[in-house]
């Protein structure tokens, strides 16, 4: 398993130990998280044929909404097999550089959602404060350069997590993570050696990622909601208000499990460690689960368009 340097080991591989502390009841737990994992993917999926086939949707905001699902579908599928794989077969080994890889892409897909809302909170912040410039600012050239920023920024935001683990930190007290993913602080706390700048720079991308961009959110949304008081009547104010609603869920959606899971992680010391993990794990698949929920019922087009194929798909042959 290990080749050892003095007191330290250099892992050939690492073990996952999937919920700690609930190891006999792994082949129950597969069934919720199975069903969701599918559940997500069928949902996202779903989002991205709708938005592609019903050309009315090829507008800023669907444009967004496509990303998110792409987003989504490689969060969840970047842990959920390996998890599922854990439950069903014992497969609890992995290679250090899929470690480093998975812990890549969670981190990496993580960033560029979050980034994904920000360039989603503007989209509305200029329809509904500037409407109409709203065309002319918000152009299909504009879109896809804010997605590619989001993608860049997360790409270097999180690359150099998994390299500085790499050069800075070969030797590991043990090859047994306890979590079910192979998530940044769940590697760095096994590792020999000094890893003040890991949790430095981890702590670093934690606060630029969720306290920066919620904070640009929340000053978009001040400026949008100045703008609807604005505005003469309450009718007019519930209906621009409810072009928002997609997207106002869709960010608590996000941002709240990630920050009861963070803040459990980082003060929650008499937490059992299957809490931490079911969290950490939850914080990944809730997202995915409840965006294509949250868009479909809460968006006209989306709902019409689903349930013109759900009728076309029960008429008999």
């Amino acid at each position: 398993m290990f080749m050892s340097n003095n007191a330290c080991l250099v892992p050939t591989s690492f073990w996952l130990t999937g919920i700690p502390g609930l190891e006999s009841l792994h082949i129950w737990l597969s069934i919720p998280f199975g069903s969701m994992y599918l559940v997500a993917v069928v949902g996202n999926v779903t989002i991205l044929a709708v938005v592609k086939v019903e050309r009315s949707l090829h507008q800023p905001m669907y444009f967004f909404l496509c990303m998110l699902a792409i987003i989504d579908l490689v969060l969840s599928t970047s842990t959920m097999p390996k998890l599922l794989s854990i439950f069903w077969f014992g497969a609890h080994n992995i290679d250090p550089d899929a470690c480093l890889t998975q812990m890549f892409f969670v981190h990496c897909f993580a960033t560029v959602e979050s980034g994904i809302f920000l360039a989603m909170a503007y989209d509305r912040y200029v329809a509904i404060c500037d409407p109409l410039r709203h065309t002319t600012v918000l152009t299909n050239a504009v879109v896809s350069h804010l997605g590619l920023a989001a993608l860049l920024r997360g790409v270097l935001y999180i690359g150099p997590l998994p390299l500085m683990i790499r050069l800075r930190l070969p030797l590991y007290r043990t090859q047994i993570i306890a979590h079910s993913y192979c998530e940044h602080m769940a590697v760095v706390t096994l590792a020999c050696g000094n890893t003040r700048v890991n949790n430095l720079y981890g702590m670093g991308i934690g606060f630029l990622v969720l306290i920066v961009d919620s904070l640009a959110i929340a000053a978009s949304y001040v400026m949008i909601f100045r703008a609807v008081m604005g505005l003469a009547t309450p009718e007019a104010r519930l209906k621009t208000l409810g072009t928002c609603g997609s997207h106002i869920c869709a960010i608590l959606v996000f941002y709240i499990p990630i920050a009861v899971s963070s803040l459990t992680h980082r003060f929650g010391h008499n937490v059992p460690p299957h809490i931490h993990i079911l969290l950490a794990n939850f914080y990944l698949l809730i997202p995915p689960i409840l965006n294509p929920v949250v868009y479909a019922v809460r968006t006209k087009q989306i709902r019409e368009r689903l349930l013109h194929i759900l009728k076309l798909g029960s008429h008999p042959k």
